[in-house]
């Protein structure tokens, strides 16, 4: 994967982690090193400095945005000459399978939460809008699972329309990760929160059906501001085998889980089955669908090999 080059792309500003963190200014730290361990990935050894450097300024930055747009939205009451009231502010977080966005929205949605003007942050992720399994193996998707086709655009958008609009309730499907598919009659209410944090590989795509054709609506419609989790693919490749190790050893030996079969390989045959996977469905996703989006967010977020964040772009056209 290419690194990008914000000093040729004029509508980024960029940061170094040092710069970042001066930007923090009095905001206060609210988590402690419990919290950010209850809330750490698999393999993600995020630390509390991390928090203080990354985190904290970008909450400041999204509390400003956050208080413009309510202070807007008084803007239309007065011109409309009615109550509008307020509606949900949608941070979308986006990024590569493997490389942190979990436990960076995890994170992010803690410390938004700790804000005295928006104490109700809503998280979901776009796994419970994919396909159910039977669905995809009907229409031969298996194998291009988190690929755009294989989610339900129509029921994401739907249900980031009714959030929108100010429905008391909005309800999304629920996915198991050890069942790898949608649980049959299971949803998340979501109910009317002050920020909605919604984190997935596909949200900032297009969603076109054809190549060349963009649809009237697309999901990004819907986002007050977008977030991309980025790295090196060299970084990212050896972050995913690891994973896959780990759920090996641990969430594999369930009899019900879906990859059950992978649990009796060895090292180097895990291995093996987990960069053939990397390379057949997850670098063929992130180069072809994910990765041309990146420059659509308002900010991103550059790992290091360690998983640290090192520099930041900021859109400021």
């Amino acid at each position: 994967m290419e690194k990008p080059q914000a000093a040729g792309y004029s509508a980024y500003i960029e940061f170094q982690r040092d710069d970042w963190a001066r930007l923090r200014s009095n905001t206060p730290l609210t988590l402690s090193e419990d919290d950010v361990a209850s809330m750490r990935g698999a393999i993600e050894a995020v630390s509390l400095q991390d928090v203080i450097d990354i985190y904290l300024p970008l909450s400041r930055l999204l509390n400003l945005h956050f208080r413009s747009a309510r202070s807007l939205n008084g803007v239309k009451d007065e011109f409309l000459g009615r109550l509008v009231g307020n509606r949900p502010y949608v941070i979308a977080i986006a990024g590569s399978v493997a490389v942190g966005k979990s436990t960076f929205a995890r994170i992010l949605r803690a410390l938004l939460a700790r804000w005295p003007d928006h104490p109700r942050v809503s998280l979901i992720t776009t796994d419970g809008f994919l396909h159910p399994n039977r669905v995809l193996e009907e229409r031969g998707l298996m194998g291009r699972k988190g690929f755009p086709e294989s989610y339900d655009r129509r029921r994401m958008i739907r249900f980031l329309a009714d959030l929108k609009a100010g429905k008391p309730e909005v309800s999304a499907p629920v996915y198991s990760h050890q069942a790898y598919d949608i649980l049959p009659g299971e949803v998340e209410v979501i109910r009317q929160p002050d920020i909605l944090i919604f984190e997935g590989l596909n949200v900032l795509q297009t969603g076109a059906d054809e190549p060349g054709r963009t649809p009237s609506i697309i999901i990004s419609d819907f986002f007050d501001f977008s977030l991309y989790v980025d790295a090196e693919t060299a970084d990212i490749e050896p972050w995913y085998v690891e994973r896959f190790l780990l759920l090996q050893r641990t969430v594999f030996r369930n009899p019900s889980s879906y990859f059950h079969h992978y649990k009796d390989l060895d090292e180097a045959e895990a291995r093996t089955v987990a960069a053939g996977i990397w390379r057949d469905i997850n670098l063929l996703n992130l180069t072809e669908n994910i990765l041309p989006t990146r420059e659509r967010a308002n900010v991103v977020l550059r790992k290091r090999p360690d998983h640290s964040v090192g520099e930041i772009w900021l859109r400021h056209l």
